[in-house]
């Protein structure tokens, strides 16, 4: 797997990878991750997959986060 790069974000990591014929969006904020696989067809580029990743995508992906904590915690804390 090679890092192609990381995108600038004030909530949470966001790194970019290629591996097998696919980019992989990697989403990490304190114990959680994310991660979308996008076959290499699918965009022209990188600089076409990092347009897709726009502010409402990012704020999806926040809210996804929230969820997941709130998870955790059902099973945590029972």
């Amino acid at each position: 797997m090679r890092v192609i790069g990381e995108l600038p974000n004030n909530f949470c990591k966001i790194s970019l990878f290629q591996w097998n014929e696919k980019y992989l969006v990697k989403f990490e904020l304190g114990l959680y991750e994310q991660t979308f696989k996008i076959d290499e067809y699918e965009v022209a580029d990188v600089e076409e997959l990092k347009s897709l990743i726009s502010d409402n995508f990012i704020k999806k992906v926040m809210s996804r986060f929230d969820e997941m904590h709130a998870d955790w915690g059902e099973i945590t804390l029972n």
